[in-house]
Formats: structure tokens, sequence, C-alpha cells
């Protein structure tokens, strides 16, 4: 899943990218309240974690405009602001939760879990191609009535394969949605990830379901 982090405190942002990085999601990062609001806009996240003492514009001017524009992505606001009043305010400007700084990364994490997954069971529950499950909220695959064990950055090719039955999808569209914008496009890191995956759940197996479309990209589909 794809992450925004909306952060100008660098270390702060810094340990946040760096953690849920290695807990397999692609994360973005900015530091400016304008941009923020422009990068959220763009509708491609599962979650954005929102600072609210930002420059340019802070984080609940941030937060009305994108509930104005009726973006409904998830928001974890960040803040050292520990009232009551501060905390109801912006859950009334249309967060879904707050986290007070200091915190500890494992209560941050068991926070973005929670809301990914409430949105998961709200939107969909269930992704099937063939005898090709994939159930997001519990995150488990299981082709047919075998289990397939996967990899945090497998799955998440996966899901977005599913998710697009039957449409091309560029190495640069895959790298955009389960990586992040630091992803260098020059190397084979999308391949050989797509390779890891095949194996898993094509070979040895009927039918076979993803399929590499030469000078396009790959797409995920039943002949």
């Amino acid at each position: 899943m794809r992450l925004l982090v909306v952060e100008d405190e660098k270390k702060v942002a810094g340990f946040i990218k760096k953690g849920l990085e290695e807990e397999g999601y692609a994360v973005d990062l900015v530091s400016d309240g304008h941009e923020g609001l422009w990068m959220a806009l763009d509708g491609a996240y599962d979650l954005i974690l929102l600072d609210i003492n930002l420059p340019g514009m802070d984080g609940l001017e941030v937060l009305r405009e994108l509930r104005k524009k009726e973006l409904r992505t998830p928001v974890l606001l960040l803040t050292v602001r520990a009232t009551i009043e501060d905390k109801v305010l912006g859950l009334d400007t249309g967060a879904d939760d707050y986290l007070t700084k200091p915190f500890a990364f494992q209560e941050l994490l068991a926070r973005v879990r929670a809301l990914l997954r409430r949105r998961v069971e709200a939107e969909l529950p269930l992704l099937q191609v063939a005898d090709l499950t994939l159930d997001p909220a519990r995150r488990v695959v299981f082709r047919g009535q075998e289990k397939i064990d996967l990899t945090t950055k497998e799955f998440a090719l996966l899901d977005y394969f599913m998710r697009n039955v039957g449409r091309v999808l560029t190495r640069t569209m895959i790298a955009e949605h389960v990586w992040d914008y630091d992803f260098d496009p020059m190397t084979n890191v999308i391949d050989v990830y797509v390779n890891y995956l095949r194996k898993k759940i094509d070979v040895g197996r009927e039918p076979k379901l993803i399929r590499t479309v030469r000078g396009a990209g790959y797409v995920l589909q039943v002949e």
C-alpha cells in the first residue's frame, strides 16, 4: 500500500519513512502544506499521515480542503498539541485518527494498520480471479485451496494486479503504486518481483494468470 507523509521535521519524517518502508509500504514524503495538498489530491494514496504544524499551509487547512473536495482517503494527524480541544478540532475537521508527538513507532504502526484495515474492509473485502483469491483485510492469498505465502512487496504487487484485471500495467504505473517516487526506473526490480510472483501463483498451475505484454508491461487476466 502507498502512503503519503506530510511532515516538515526532517528527523521525524526520516524516522517515519524509514520505519514504514521497512514494513513494506511505499512512502512518499513532502514537507510543505501546499505540496502535501497537491500530492494528496492525486488520489493514489491509501493513507495520509499529516502533521498539523506545516509551513505554507497548516495541516488542518490541508485536511479541510481534502474533505471539501470529497477525498475520503484516511488521514492520521500528527501533532505536539495534546489538549482535548485540539484532538476534537482535528477529528471534527475530518481526521480519522490522532497521534501526539513524541510517539513510539510501534504505536504509529498499529494505528496505520488499523486505519488501512478499516478502509479495506469497508471498500473491498475480497478479490478473486479464476481460482486465485486475495483477502486484503486478512492479508492472505489462496490459489484454489492452497495458501500462497507472499512477501509484503509481492502481496502489494498482486493486490495492484487484481484491482486492475485485464488492464496492461506499465512498469511506470507499477513503480508509482507499489514503490514510490524515488524508485529508480533504470533497475530491473519490477521484472524481478513479477517473476517471483509468477513462480508462486502460476508455475505448475492452470490457467496462467500473469502475462507479459511485450514493449508495454504486464497484465493479469484469464484467457
